[in-house]
């Protein structure tokens, strides 16, 4: 069974994920630790549970969301697992971060990307992969169908979606894949968004207000 362990980083507040199981094999979703009491706190849960990282997953790579990259990658020796149509993003994140006030000096390197339909194994556990552009390029979806959550990064929060003004932002894309892939999904399954609380899709479906 995954457990979920959700952090809260950074000035943008975005979640953090781990996800483990009883192997104690664990996947980083989003590691957006910024300070140096982030990294500790980060570490010292790891440290805490006994557990041994084995994959640094994105969302998306917006610099929020990648701030923490470069700790995790000397850290624990991951590179990036991502979509590819992202990568733009990620070799622009230290420009990028400057004009939000940060001073990141480095990112992780990707070594592995994904796509619609791919399934990652850790531990006894799997999640499968659906991309969900509209926010941003290279946006996925994480989805365990054995417990039914599902984790959305900037594609779909409480009563709301991921903003589509940003370069390669189409609102009509977004909509069109929250509906055909998430919404799909059933109205049981819980919402892990990459800002704010958690939602269902059954609570979406039936009051966000964007869709």
């Amino acid at each position: 069974m995954i457990t979920i362990k959700r952090f809260t980083f950074n000035a943008f507040q975005v979640n953090t994920y781990l996800l483990f199981d009883e192997t104690k094999e664990c996947i980083i979703v989003d590691a957006a630790n910024y300070e140096n009491y982030e990294d500790e706190e980060l570490k010292n849960y790891i440290i805490s549970e006994g557990l041994k990282p084995v994959m640094m997953l994105m969302t998306h790579c917006h610099i929020d969301h990648v701030l923490g990259s470069a700790f995790v990658e000397k850290t624990y020796g991951l590179g990036i697992t991502m979509h590819k149509a992202g990568k733009v993003f990620l070799d622009n994140a230290i420009s990028q971060a400057s004009i939000y006030g940060f001073n990141l000096k480095e990112v992780a390197k990707p070594v592995s990307f994904v796509d619609e339909k791919d399934i990652l194994k850790f531990g006894n556990s799997e999640i499968e992969i659906l991309y969900t552009p509209g926010h941003a390029d290279g946006s996925i979806c994480l989805v365990n169908h054995k417990q039914e959550f599902v984790i959305t990064g900037d594609v779909l929060f409480q009563e709301s979606i991921g903003r589509t003004d940003l370069p390669t932002g189409d609102y009509d894309i977004l909509k069109k894949n929250i509906i055909t892939k998430l919404f799909m999904l059933g109205e049981n399954y819980k919402v892990l968004p990459g800002h704010g609380p958690s939602t269902s899709i059954g609570h979406e479906a039936m009051n966000n207000p964007f869709i």
